[in-house]
């Protein structure tokens, strides 16, 4: 990823007026903010990537309830559920594309999924894209996890989650990490065969929580900051 520098022209009145003290840090801290503000994400075709299928990956719980079951029993023991998930782009087109999984008909699903106790957001999240979407001939797959774009919280042992805290709620249930995957230009992906990689279109999510759900609809919200670059 290639970011252009800033050139600033500090002039010679005004702050900071002690030039031999500040100027330093301060022109280091306004190119930080320029990468920061003006982040660029390569996207390659999906023609460039080939999938193939591995052993299903099945869910730890065999419902929802027994879901939120575990999560009120692993609450009282460890605290809070910390859960990380990627957010996979490529384009047809021009058009971005978000890699989801889809499991029958109408769920669908970022790859990703709970964090161990004291597990790193990051490590976590590569462990995670590795177990759902790792090759399966031993070359291991390039993860480089690029930034958050999201983060949602479940208030209670229930399905809704959003992207902020209740002011009411002191102890929410489960945090949420979204993490924006920069792939390699070239890859292989090993689908579980009970899961559907599907290529979404930003415009199929914009405002489609119906049929995608709350926190895929707003991706394209979220992923408005990037400038995206058509390889």
């Amino acid at each position: 990823m290639s970011v252009t520098g800033v050139t600033i022209n500090t002039p010679s009145t005004g702050w900071p007026k002690n030039q031999s003290q500040f100027t330093g840090k301060y022109l280091a801290a306004t190119n930080l903010l320029s990468v920061t503000c003006n982040r660029t994400i390569n996207l390659y075709p999906l023609t460039n990537y080939t999938f193939g299928t591995k052993d299903a990956l099945f869910e730890k719980d065999p419902s929802v309830p027994a879901r939120f079951q575990r999560m009120k029993e692993e609450f009282e023991k460890v605290g809070m559920r910390r859960s990380v998930e990627g957010v996979l782009l490529v384009h047809e087109h021009r058009l971005p594309h978000v890699l989801l999984l889809q499991l029958g008909t109408t769920f669908f699903k970022l790859p990703g999924g709970e964090l161990k106790a004291g597990e790193d957001e990051v490590e976590g999240l590569k462990r995670l894209l590795t177990e759902t979407l790792g090759r399966q001939d031993g070359i291991a797959n390039e993860w480089t996890i690029e930034d958050t774009i999201g983060n949602w919280w479940r208030p209670n042992f229930e399905p809704p989650q959003y992207p902020y805290v209740p002011p009411h709620i002191t102890k929410p249930k489960e945090h949420k990490k979204l993490f924006l995957v920069q792939l390699p230009e070239k890859a292989l992906f090993a689908v579980p065969k009970n899961y559907k990689l599907v290529a979404a279109p930003l415009f199929e999510l914009y405002d489609n929580a119906q049929g995608y759900g709350p926190i895929i609809s707003s991706l394209p919200q979220a992923l408005s900051r990037f400038n995206f670059i058509y390889l």
